[in-house]
């Protein structure tokens, strides 16, 4: 630790709510809200600057900078942070730090700024949360972040994906002043600030806490791990879960909190807190599990249980997993002294049925009869109705599984063609939609590029801005039509592939989504056009025209690729209509 930290560390032990908690991530809990007086200024002020309606991701980092978790961070990273926090994990100035919290914005907006200018800074309602003194305007290299941050540019992970199709170009750096707090409305009790439950610890006497990160519900192996892993080490349990944003198909927060709030009472009185973190997961593996670490040092925890591949998204591409499954465990076990939070590696714990008993999996015999069920085993327990055995769960929080996820329910869906204008996208697409009545009684709608133009998109020119807002407000509708168990058959252009990707961002959070590119060579698309638009646009008539004169970013992983050249739309059609059967999405 550098002499200013080791400074910071020392004044905080008399500023901080209990010299017996471990202190703030480099000495002092960065709490970035003003005064009420002050703020009410601000807020008033902030009504006249350029501003932004944050993204999720944006608003739980914000949210997590105002209130001290992301200590000791001030604001959103400079360059200089920036590049050393991306290349060795650590602040400019030599602090440990391996996540790049970033304000990223379109090019449009930076050229609005200079270094100086102040920035309101909004949730999705308009509401400003904060301003942001801007100190720096740069443009970083997503491909080198996402290569060293990740450890690879494959886009089948998450966080890469994120990184590289919705990113916006330019990064703003600079402190933020609070104006208030994002507004919660559910779990109201639960949402602790690092203050607040370091002064709660202090009144329950707790001063050696190990705090444990989940973004699944948790059934009996995670309720043994935690147990063993807080007896282990003598103290109290922190079970905090994350539930900004996680990995896409994850099951919603609210019904991941009910599970954490019936699984409560299976520990002994007084020996478990539960409390919510706003986070918005990059699903970073090694370097993400040292993130958790200091968050949780930031709230006050001693201890903190790293599992076996830690924050991993899964396999990549290739079907290999992305991450080793001890590289978190290795990478925090070198930096905890330095950390000062104590990390508590623990196995993955197994039933033995002979036993009938959970262990650490280097505690199992040969002799033993290991038993497990897999995430995608439970959820088609769920969605046969099928019996889930005791030992794997527990009744109250298979009962709430069971009225979110209810037996032959129907999974919403949304169908997203996506190729050159001429490509055969409607075609295919009405095919597809009669294919899907002809079997199944699920309600389908189709939102064709024309017709949503036409209504939905009336008044949007075909600039990049309008096309990405078109392609949005695809996605947000296709997003409600999955949520109410429905199908959404979507055939837009969708030259770009941010715009895509937050289409599929507002899907996956309700259903599924499927991207299909329909490869159809340009020459053919120019061959087919009735209305003459291609020719038109060849002699300058019209602007912005996908294939001439605006670019058409090809797909890189969608999850069918159709060769759109010459091929019958009914034979198509079944190519589409039977990767859904695979899926097990035509059901009902």
């Amino acid at each position: 630790m550098s002499p200013s930290a080791l400074a910071q560390t020392a004044a905080a032990l008399s500023d901080d709510a209990s010299p017996s908690l471990i202190p703030p991530h480099g000495g002092v809990l960065k709490e970035l809200y003003l005064p009420a007086d002050e703020a009410a200024l601000l807020k008033q002020r902030s009504a006249g600057l350029p501003g932004i309606d944050l993204d999720t991701r944006q608003l739980c980092d914000l949210e997590l900078l105002l209130n001290g978790a992301f200590s000791p961070l001030e604001g959103f990273l400079s360059q200089r942070d920036y590049d050393r926090v991306v290349a060795e994990y650590r602040l400019a100035d030599g602090t440990l730090w391996p996540i790049p919290i970033t304000l990223d914005v379109s090019e449009a907006f930076a050229e609005r700024l200079v270094v100086g200018s102040e920035v309101a800074l909004r949730d999705v309602q308009g509401v400003p949360i904060a301003v942001l003194e801007v100190d720096d305007i740069y443009r970083p290299d997503r491909e080198h972040e996402a290569q060293q941050v990740f450890g690879t540019t494959d886009r089948a992970h998450p966080g890469v994906a994120e990184l590289l199709d919705r990113y916006r170009p330019v990064n703003l750096g600079g402190r933020v002043r609070g104006i208030q707090p994002p507004s919660h409305y559910d779990f109201t009790t639960l949402r602790d600030t690092p203050r607040g439950l370091r002064e709660w610890f202090v009144s329950q006497g707790w001063h050696r806490i190990v705090a444990f990160q989940t973004r699944n519900p948790m059934h009996r192996a995670h309720r043994e791990l935690t147990l063993r892993a807080a007896q282990q080490v003598g103290a109290k349990l922190l079970l905090q879960p994350s539930v900004g944003r996680t990995k896409p198909g994850d099951i919603d927060h609210y019904t991941r909190v009910r599970c954490y709030q019936a699984l409560l009472p299976q520990y002994p009185a007084n020996s478990a807190r539960l409390s919510l973190l706003p986070l918005a997961m990059r699903m970073g593996g090694p370097r993400e599990a040292l993130w958790h670490a200091i968050i949780r040092k930031n709230f006050g925890a001693s201890h903190f249980i790293v599992g076996r591949d830690h924050a991993g998204p899964g396999n990549d591409s290739s079907g290999k997993p992305f991450y080793g499954p001890f590289d978190a465990q290795h990478l925090l076990e070198r930096h905890q002294d330095e950390l000062g939070i104590r990390i508590v590696p623990f196995p993955a714990m197994v039933y033995a049925a002979n036993r009938d008993a959970y262990l650490p999996s280097n505690e199992i015999e040969p002799s033993d009869e290991v038993r497990d069920i897999s995430g995608t085993q439970l959820r088609r327990h769920l969605q046969e109705g099928s019996e889930i055995p005791s030992w794997f769960s527990f009744p109250e929080v298979e009962k709430i599984l069971r009225e979110r996820h209810p037996a032959q329910a129907a999974r919403g869906f949304a169908l997203f063609f996506t190729g050159l204008s001429g490509a055969g996208k409607s075609t295919i697409a009405q095919a597809v939609v009669a294919q899907l009545l002809e079997r199944s009684s699920r309600a389908v709608t189709v939102l064709d590029g024309d017709e949503v133009r036409k209504h939905l998109s009336r008044g949007l020119g075909f600039s990049r801005e309008d096309r990405d807002a078109n392609v949005t407000r695809i996605g947000y509708v296709a997003s409600e039509i999955a949520r109410h168990g429905g199908v959404a058959v979507c055939a837009p252009i969708a030259p770009y592939a941010n715009a895509r990707a937050e289409a599929r961002s507002l899907v996956e959070a309700h259903g599924d989504f499927i991207e299909i590119h329909v490869a159809t060579a340009l020459e053919v698309c120019e061959a087919r056009d009735r209305k003459g638009l291609y020719a038109q646009a060849r002699a300058g008539a019209i602007a912005h025209f996908t294939g001439i004169s605006d670019p058409y970013e090809e797909p890189v992983q969608p999850e069918l690729r159709i060769d759109g050249n010459g091929g019958d739309p009914l034979v198509l059609a079944r190519q589409v209509v039977s990767l859904l059967e695979q899926r097990g999405l035509l059901r009902g």
